[in-house]
């Protein structure tokens, strides 16, 4: 049997890794500078950081609409058996409603709601492309995922809350004093939904051993694989964290960078160690 799995560009996944699981990407949509652009396709972070450091403002997102998922599946419906299309959450897009709506014309294409974003949707799309390796049909695959989504550890620190202001997801008072005091907010995700955990303060490249620390310490972690996920940082630091989780024995220790979806609402200087824990 032949399964095809594909996920929304916010799944963050490097190029290596799709291609080494055959995932088709689609992306959603960036608007900024009287334009709209595909996420990832005609534009990437660099221009959306470019455009808001030029005194531009904050781009919006959309999600991919029905009339591109009809196209999609009318691609891959006839090429493989089923077709297996993950989502980012649908608490922060509509992705998931549209894709529903437009499989209801296929009779072979299933859509799962990651309940994540970034490489915590990443690590779903792999989950699903190592089952369908395996050999494990559509239904075990979509049993397999279910029993993921909770386990799914996304957490990331904010060195600064400039675009989360801008994008209206927090007060420009309270990014302000967090500004002035250091302070660099850890955002879980849990339930679907996102809120701040613990603050750290200090430095951006110093309060990363301590959330490295507090993530990964006295947690039942699947140690197969874990990501370290930034938006433009300093290569020095997301290399640092690299050398970090590897001490907790990982056999997979992968470096991603946050796409335009992403990197449009959290801004620059944004880092989080992302894994799954064991069931």
């Amino acid at each position: 049997m032949s399964i095809k799995i594909t996920a929304t560009s916010t799944c963050d996944l490097p190029p290596q890794l799709l291609e080494r699981y055959q995932i088709t990407m689609v992306p959603l949509y960036i608007s900024f500078g009287g334009n709209t652009f595909r996420d990832g396709v005609d534009a990437g972070p660099e221009d959306i950081f470019r455009h808001v450091e030029g005194g531009g403002q904050l781009p919006t997102t959309a999600a991919v609409n029905i009339a591109d998922y009809q196209e999609l599946f009318s691609e891959l419906s006839p090429r493989y058996d089923e077709v297996l299309h993950i989502t980012i959450g649908s608490e922060f897009s509509s992705c998931y409603q549209n894709a529903l709506a437009a499989a209801e014309d296929f009779g072979n294409v299933r859509v799962v709601d990651s309940r994540n974003l970034t490489v915590g949707q990443g690590i779903l799309a792999i989950a699903a492309a190592e089952a369908a390796e395996r050999g494990a049909d559509i239904h075990e695959i979509v049993s397999i995922l279910e029993g993921m989504i909770d386990r799914v550890d996304t957490t990331f620190v904010v060195d600064k809350l400039d675009y989360l202001a801008k994008g209206g997801r927090c007060s420009s008072v309270v990014a302000l004093g967090a500004n002035l005091l250091k302070l660099k907010p850890c955002i879980v995700l849990a339930g679907g939904k996102m809120s701040v955990g613990k603050k750290y303060r200090g430095a951006f490249d110093k309060v990363l051993g301590d959330y490295v620390l507090d993530q990964l310490s006295g947690k039942n972690v699947d140690l197969d694989r874990v990501f370290v996920v930034h938006t433009r940082c300093n290569p020095e630091i997301p290399e640092a964290v690299c050398g970090m989780v590897r001490q907790y024995g990982f056999r997979e220790v992968v470096q991603a960078v946050a796409g335009s979806t992403i990197s449009c609402h959290c801004g620059p200087n944004t880092l989080g160690v992302i894994f799954l824990r064991k069931g």
